[in-house]
């Protein structure tokens, strides 16, 4: 072997030594998970959850979030709506991390894990791995590849089949969408948006690894997890007590009022046009456009992006895209052709059949849809009435 060869050998073992040793910790570490507690904006209200690495021995006290992503980057909102959007394991000061949920008030608790020297050393040395500028960014999914769902992957990842998850903290099971109810308010533009845009595949029950898409039940199933028969957390604390008090809303600002007045509004005019044998033709224009334009926006959703939750989405059945074509025809002075008699009948019909779909389980829709669908109804109804007589129309 030449004798520069031997020299590059051994400076390569010996640097490859030393990097081992500096990511080794010492016997005085500890690794734990974190839990925080949910925010005031939509993308905190579910909470967060991170890995801290505390070393004494060698100064080192870090978060390693798998949530960070950013407002800016390119396309961040087209990738955003395509379901391509990308999250980034980000490396900080245990202190810089703490300061944002202190400014934003909210609790944060430690769950310190009961690992032996090799688990942790393997534990941080995937972590550094994942960390490395080729691996860090990865495809988040809301429901199956998240922050949160990041702590129980990475833990299965390294201890294996030593890790058992228990199942004695759920009272029951739940599916998808109860799961994100819980964190959400029902009359909210949150919760309404999101029960829209997500469909029926949501409404099948979690298993109990799938329950820990969300914060808190990572939190939860790590106090019910056990490592080699021994329970997984060693000690569990309060870093930040802090608590977001739950202020209602005016109901002035709430769905519920806005569809309540545009029932009532529509229930009124269409009483006009009865006595009056009349049809406006603007009412008419402003709920076909707006249910179709929501419609193409689900058959987008559903068909041409990314998302895992929101293909099967049977609100298309009254949110219906061809409403916007409609639109334009009973805008029109001429008034619609015959046609659309019979397409005010199919669209009385998808109602019926999206009864059927709410009351067979198949998927469930927020309360609040029961407003604008009897608001469709009553017009689409008078469209029927109104179109069979052609001396009127």
């Amino acid at each position: 072997m030449p004798f520069k060869f031997r020299c590059f050998v051994v400076l390569l073992l010996t640097f490859a030594q030393v990097l081992a040793q500096d990511t080794v910790l010492s016997e005085s570490a500890q690794i734990s998970v974190l839990t925080c507690g949910p925010g005031q904006e939509l993308y905190t209200a579910f909470g967060h959850s991170a890995f801290r690495v505390q070393d004494p021995a060698k100064g080192i006290d870090v978060v390693y979030n798998y949530g960070t992503f950013d407002f800016d980057a390119p396309n961040f909102y087209t990738n955003f709506a395509r379901g391509k959007l990308i999250y980034t394991l980000s490396r900080q000061r245990f202190e810089n991390f703490l300061y944002v949920y202190e400014l934003e008030k909210r609790w944060v608790r430690e769950q310190i894990l009961d690992l032996d020297q090799e688990q942790k050393d393997d534990l941080i040395i995937f972590l550094e791995n994942n960390y490395l500028p080729e691996n860090r960014d990865y495809r988040y999914d809301f429901l199956f590849d998240n922050c949160s769902t990041k702590m129980p992957d990475v833990l299965s990842e390294i201890l294996g089949n030593q890790l058992q998850f228990g199942e004695d903290h759920l009272e029951q099971r739940y599916s998808f969408r109860e799961l994100i109810r819980q964190n959400l308010r029902v009359n909210s533009w949150s919760s309404l948006g999101i029960d829209l845009a997500l469909g029926a595949v949501i409404d099948k029950e979690a298993t109990v690894y799938q329950h820990m898409f969300l914060p808190v039940y990572v939190m939860r199933q790590m106090e019910n997890t056990k490592l080699n028969g021994q329970r997984l957390v060693k000690r569990t604390r309060t870093i930040l007590e802090n608590d977001i008090p739950g202020q209602s809303p005016l109901f002035t600002l709430t769905p519920l009022f806005w569809l309540l007045l545009l029932l009532a509004f529509t229930a009124a005019i269409t009483y006009i046009d009865f006595r009056n044998k009349t049809r406006s033709r603007r009412l008419d224009f402003l709920l076909f456009f707006s249910s179709g334009a929501a419609g193409c926006l689900l058959f987008f959703l559903w068909f041409f992006t990314d998302h895992t939750a929101t293909i099967n989405n049977f609100n298309i059945l009254w949110l219906f895209p061809l409403n916007l074509i409609a639109a334009f025809y009973l805008l029109s002075r001429k008034g619609p052709p015959p046609v659309i008699r019979t397409y005010a009948m199919l669209l009385c019909g998808l109602l019926i059949l999206l009864c059927l779909v709410w009351i067979l389980g198949i998927q469930q829709l927020s309360p609040l849809v029961l407003l604008p669908i009897l608001t469709l109804l009553i017009r689409y109804v008078w469209l029927i009435l109104y179109l069979k007589n052609p001396k009127i129309s």
